[in-house]
């Protein structure tokens, strides 16, 4: 399995992964953004009035509201990229991330309002009454591809499982469990119930769950993110100046942080923002695409709001919540994850500030020291070598411990350039505990505890986790109820909605590495088709929403 992990995680490093698909990405919205003259700040009080009804009319073609439409969409993209993207983000890229997280998010809005119009433009009506459309509709009737629309729909099938079934209810219930002590598996089947009798029932009771849950979470969300905020009032404006002091130098050293560059804040920052509202995948256009309109531009308009909600306002309380509490500075007991543990060779320092830079140089990849390749001693649960380093999420890690179940570890651990192995004995795992940074949810549970609801605002964070991720699988089962209609029929809908949940219960109690891994890989798929045919179309864009206006005059 490991084997596999690391084959799809190569190419995934090559395409989702890599520094031109983020920088195609970003470029198609800063293209779009200048060629259609800044349409999210033009038709940003119509994109509003677009959504509350002002120009709806009776009897149009559709099975959804706009709100509802809105509300569908962005329950896929609300999720746990609110929550861990952000704070990962800032754990990666210092403060300055954060800039460039909304940034990406504010080009993100108009490539949402190009793909959403073009998608709705060319969309069907199936045999059983139903709307289906998505940026496969626009590749197999306006580009003739249908090759090219074959490969998105079946991208967004595997993403439907690899980014908004099995990652998500695998993220709910170890947080139910670690949080409240609910079995992963009493979690999982509970939902299952929830998800089955929602998604069933078609993207007319999706939209109807939808419509209500998300400005619920929303709203609970932020409330519990402002008691943070104005217990740690002082360190607001400190926190947005340090978002923008460091734009251009990068973040220095400070507490367990071992600093940024601009480059490195920038990549993560764009990263974790496209993550966030996945303008430019090609999702949210299929869940437009029901919109009850006659207008395929209005319903752009609308799409334009998703990013502005989703990034610029939800992803930016987040990221006060973390730079105002300190948390992203300081280092905190927890079980150390494979991946993020290192072993340097040679002895270094926290205390010693050249010991220190080199380190961080090292984890900046400016200058790479030696990674250690040999055995770890232990006794009685210590490390005895005095020739080695251990770095964990990017810090020095401190008190280390080696377990094996609840009782101390003694023997040896094998190191291949770096990396730990840990070796199951006794059906018990080995692990290494100890203090280091934090970063993703963990991160956001311990900055929520800084405020007027002590050690009670941890509960937050799993609580939003179960509102958001399980927002997110709903909305996805319709992503991929629809590549199903578009490539079989509506007949083979059943079939999938029974793998969906029956997956999504599996992955409550079972490890989903790989199909993170997966998800990044089908995400490119869905997105370079996507990019590809909206940028071909660009000229047919401009003159829809020319001659949007000129009816909208009349």
């Amino acid at each position: 399995m490991q084997e596999i992990n690391d084959i799809l995680s190569l190419i995934d490093s090559h395409f989702g992964g890599s520094q031109w698909f983020v920088l195609l990405l970003l470029g198609t919205g800063l293209f779009f953004t200048f060629y259609l003259k800044f349409p999210q700040i033009r038709f940003f009080r119509h994109a509003i009035a677009v959504v509350r009804g002002k120009y709806d009319k009776e009897h149009e073609l559709g099975d959804t509201s706009h709100f509802q439409a809105l509300a569908t969409a962005l329950s896929g993209t609300v999720g746990t990229g609110n929550i861990a993207g952000v704070a990962l983000a800032i754990h990666l890229g210092g403060p300055s991330a954060l800039f460039w997280m909304l940034m990406t998010a504010f080009v993100g809005m108009t490539t949402k309002m190009v793909e959403v119009t073009l998608s709705h433009k060319y969309r069907e009506q199936t045999e059983d009454g139903t709307i289906s459309g998505g940026p496969m509709y626009y590749m197999k009737h306006r580009l003739h591809l249908r090759w090219l629309a074959a490969l998105f729909a079946v991208a967004t099938i595997c993403s439907s499982f690899g980014t908004g079934s099995l990652p998500q209810i695998n993220s709910i219930s170890n947080a139910m469990f670690s949080s409240f002590g609910i079995q992963q598996y009493i979690t999982g089947a509970i939902l299952s119930v929830l998800l089955a009798l929602i998604v069933i029932g078609g993207i007319k009771r999706i939209a109807m769950v939808t419509e209500k849950l998300v400005p619920f979470m929303a709203v609970a969300y932020i409330l519990g993110a402002f008691s943070i905020l104005a217990y740690n009032y002082q360190n607001i404006i400190p926190s947005v100046a340090s978002v923008f002091t460091n734009l251009f130098s990068g973040t220095a050293a400070t507490g367990g942080f071992l600093g940024a560059t601009v480059v490195w804040a920038f990549n993560r920052g764009v990263n974790r923002g496209l993550f966030s509202n996945e303008a430019g995948q090609g999702s949210a256009p299929i869940a437009h695409a029901a919109a009850k309109t006659e207008e395929p531009v209005s319903e752009g308009m609308v799409a334009l709001l998703e990013p502005f909600i989703d990034t610029i306002i939800i992803c930016s309380i987040t990221g006060l919540v973390l730079l105002s509490s300190g948390a992203w500075l300081e280092k905190f007991e927890n079980r150390f994850q494979q991946a993020d543990t290192v072993v340097l060779a040679g002895r270094y320092n926290e205390d010693n500030p050249e010991e220190k830079a080199t380190v961080s140089d090292h984890i900046l990849g400016k200058k790479l020291q030696p990674l250690y390749t040999g055995k770890l001693h232990v006794e009685g649960g210590r490390i005895t070598n005095t020739d080695v380093t251990l770095l964990h999420a990017r810090s020095f890690a401190e008190n280390v411990q080696v377990k094996q179940g609840n009782v101390v570890y003694t023997g040896e651990l094998d190191v291949k350039n770096g990396r730990v192995e840990m070796p199951l004995m006794k059906d018990k795992q080995v692990y290494l505990t100890g203090k280091s940074l934090l970063h993703s949810a963990p991160l956001s549970t311990e900055a929520f505890k800084r405020g007027f609801l002590g050690d009670w605002g941890q509960y937050i964070i799993p609580l939003s986790l179960l509102l958001f991720a399980f927002s997110t699988s709903i909305a996805w089962s319709y992503y991929g109820d629809r590549a199903v209609t578009y490539l079989w029929g509506s007949k083979y809908v059943r079939l999938y909605h029974i793998i969906y949940v029956a997956g999504f219960f599996l992955a409550s109690f079972t490890d989903t590495t790989i199909v993170w891994t997966f998800s990044g890989v089908t995400v490119a798929l869905m997105t370079l088709p996507n990019l590809i045919g909206i940028l071909l179309l660009h000229k047919e864009v401009k003159g829809s929403v020319t001659e949007y206006w000129k009816r909208i005059k009349r």
